[in-house]
């Protein structure tokens, strides 16, 4: 059975409307924005309100999307400190959380130009790793780049570094392509960065190094929505929203476990077998492996202004918007 939608609700606005609400089981927070480093306490109090506004990036449409039937957070962050303090709430809702946490090291580049320090990010890895528990946090090294600047040696030395701090906080490495979209490009270029692109040879180096380093390490190193097949390396395509994963985490709670199509019982070994519905998220790309989600982030709103971002296709203007705002309304 494929994903038909969302169940729909009324709800009411701030300012005293009735209109229709998707009402998603999973909210995705964010693909398009880091709203555990900038907008933590926003979302808390949407959360408390009940709603948020999400505005279309392609037509600048509205959606307005409930809280209502949350059961799942999925947060994406490069500094997610500012949540931790804040996630009693979502555990005094009974709302669960699964966290997919950047950590990269292009420091000497400059290619996130506001993320914290490393040392400070990966305090705050090991941080949110206890706090929340090892297996809701997902250690992210993407996208994984290659320039003039950057040889595969050097890559391999940086994801070598942070692993060998945080492997034991975490299962789940998720490595991804660095995918030159148009606004890339043009960032890119515009800072005098000159990526290339990964040959056969250096997709083999960075490979054996990480059948290497995981012998110490023992996680789950997958990949993001790439075609490259990369199984020789022991690495499978990955699902950072992941029907497995929650399913072996919350598969107890009935809505979610209905929803997954969850049905256990024995085998011949006595094992239990698991069984879900096809998920897939019509809104993401064709390789991506997430279930469906309802993402609530916005485009052009990230102060990290990572060069190579996606999402920001006019850094220099995102600063000055977030500065210039006086408060946060019901979208980002």
């Amino acid at each position: 059975m494929s994903f038909k939608g969302w169940e729909r609700v009324k709800i009411i606005t701030s300012d005293n409307q009735q209109v229709e609400a998707l009402a998603p089981l999973i909210i995705s927070a964010s693909r398009s924005t880091d709203i555990p480093a900038f907008y933590a306490q926003w979302f808390i109090d949407r959360l408390k309100r009940g709603y948020v506004r999400w505005i279309n990036p392609f037509n600048g449409k509205s959606t307005f999307v409930s809280f209502e039937k949350v059961r799942l957070i999925a947060f994406w962050s490069k500094n997610p400190s500012p949540i931790i303090p804040l996630l009693d709430e979502l555990d005094r809702r009974g709302i669960y959380y699964l966290f997919q946490v950047t950590l990269n090291d292009y420091e000497k580049e400059a290619l996130e130009k506001k993320v914290p320090p490393l040392e400070n990010r990966i305090k705050t890895f090991k941080t949110l790793s206890e706090r929340a528990g090892k297996r809701k946090v997902m250690w992210r090294f993407d996208p994984l780049i290659l320039s003039d600047k950057i040889s595969p040696e050097i890559l391999c030395e940086r994801i070598g570094r942070i692993g060998d701090e945080i492997h034991s906080y975490t299962e789940r490495l998720t490595l991804s392509f660095l995918s030159l979209y148009t606004s890339v490009y043009r960032n890119l270029r515009k800072a005098a960065i000159k990526v290339r692109q990964f040959s056969p040879e250096d997709i083999d180096y960075i490979g054996g190094y990480l059948v290497k380093k995981n012998k110490e390490w023992g996680l789950n190193i997958l990949s993001c929505a790439e075609k490259t097949d990369l199984s020789r390396f022991g690495i499978g395509h990955g699902s950072c929203i992941d029907p497995m994963l929650i399913g072996d985490l919350f598969g107890d709670d009935p809505v979610l476990g209905d929803f997954l199509g969850l049905e256990k019982r024995n085998d011949l070994f006595g094992n239990e077998t698991v069984y879900r519905k096809k998920l897939k998220d019509p809104g993401q790309r064709d390789l991506c492996g997430c279930i469906a989600s309802k993402d609530i982030g916005r485009y052009n709103t990230c102060p990290h202004l990572c060069t190579y971002c996606y999402a920001n296709s006019y850094p220099g203007k995102v600063i000055e918007q977030y500065k210039s705002r006086q408060e946060f309304g019901d979208s980002i």
